[in-house]
């Protein structure tokens, strides 16, 4: 996949915070990158180079970067309306 599928991926998930270039996640939206650790209550950057994702771990902000080219899979998970 490309640099701009993965945005659109990305965009779906969540919402722009006003005033940055970040992207705090949906209500109810969590992701998965590569197989990797779920996020949830994440904010991503879509970066030029990487995708960043910083989360709240205790009282410590931790930030995870990706790669673009590194991207091979992207899983959202949501909650089911009924």
């Amino acid at each position: 996949m490309t640099r701009a599928t993965w945005e659109k991926v990305f965009e779906y998930a969540s919402m722009p915070v006003h005033g940055t270039l970040s992207r705090k996640l949906r209500k109810g939206i969590k992701i998965q990158v590569n197989e990797g650790r779920i996020y949830e209550m994440a904010t991503v950057f879509l970066g030029e180079d990487f995708l960043r994702v910083t989360e709240k771990s205790g009282k410590e902000m931790v930030n995870t970067y990706y790669s673009w080219e590194k991207l091979v899979c992207v899983r959202t998970l949501g909650e089911v309306d009924e």
